[in-house]
């Protein structure tokens, strides 16, 4: 009898396994580059969840992998705030802006939508790589206008469709700013936790939110976060793969999103 028994709840203790595992992946991917909701979407969904629940679970981990990433990365004296509040303000707004506009596309229209803005990121980070792999010694321009203007676009980009927020959010900061990626990443990390926050807030209140599954998918988002943000700051050569990981991230979203799911489902 409990050899059946045993043997019934295996599945499930496998499924859960696997699901601390896409969180911990996730994590890591999320703190050095970003769009680890390829992975922790589609697991949470394997659980059981319905999309729309999913969506919202997956918030769960995003807020705690991103505050333990923030804090790691604080910790470790690389968190620089001196132009927080220049940074989080034009990405909040371009947040509500996306949002509004987001409730009138249809599935099909965000999927092209999606890769075809990281088609462009992609051309970015290919063709000017020194910006990835040097530190900037100048003092990063949040106080232009166009990079003021490039952080309202990400931002309204996240309230519109949130998947490869981070990729955007870290190109922006880099590629717009003049940032370097060293201090870039922890900056990345903690305006994805101010705009998750409140996001997370109404998915819950929606009863759109399976506490359970997004605790465990975060126990091992946060152990990812940590391990992504140690790795940023001790390893000589952070950059260079942080650039490669972005590089990785971005084409397979263009694969399954431009390719697999508009193309292919298309001519089918």
């Amino acid at each position: 009898m409990m050899d059946s028994e045993l043997m019934s709840v295996l599945p499930q203790l496998a499924m859960y396994a696997c699901a601390i595992l896409a969180g911990l992946l996730a994590g890591v991917v999320n703190t050095l580059a970003g769009n680890g909701s390829a992975l922790t979407l589609p697991m949470l969904m394997a659980l059981g969840l319905p999309p729309d629940v999913a969506n919202g679970t997956n918030r769960v981990g995003v807020v705690l992998s991103s505050f333990t990433g923030a804090m790691t990365f604080r910790r470790r004296g690389v968190l620089d705030l001196k132009y927080f509040g220049w940074l989080l303000v034009p990405t909040v707004l371009g947040g509500v802006v996306g949002a509004m506009v987001a409730v009138k596309l249809e599935e099909n229209e965000m999927k092209i939508a999606i890769g075809a803005v990281m088609v462009v990121v992609l051309l970015l980070v290919v063709a000017k790589p020194n910006k990835w792999i040097k530190e900037s010694d100048v003092a990063p321009s949040v106080h232009k206008p166009w990079a003021l203007l490039i952080l309202f676009l990400v931002g309204a980009y996240g309230g519109f469709i949130q998947a490869g927020v981070g990729i955007l959010l870290l190109a922006g900061l880099v590629l717009g700013c003049g940032y370097g990626v060293s201090r870039a990443n922890p900056l990345k990390v903690l305006i994805v936790f101010t705009l998750t926050v409140p996001a997370l807030v109404i998915f819950f209140r929606a009863g759109q939110v399976h506490l359970p599954y997004g605790l465990l998918m975060g126990s091992g988002q946060m152990t990812g976060a940590w391990l992504g943000a140690r790795f940023a700051t001790q390893h000589p050569g952070a950059n260079v793969w942080v650039r490669r990981l972005l590089i990785v991230v971005i084409l397979a979203v263009i694969v399954k999103l431009l390719i697999l799911d508009v193309f292919v489902l298309s001519m089918s």
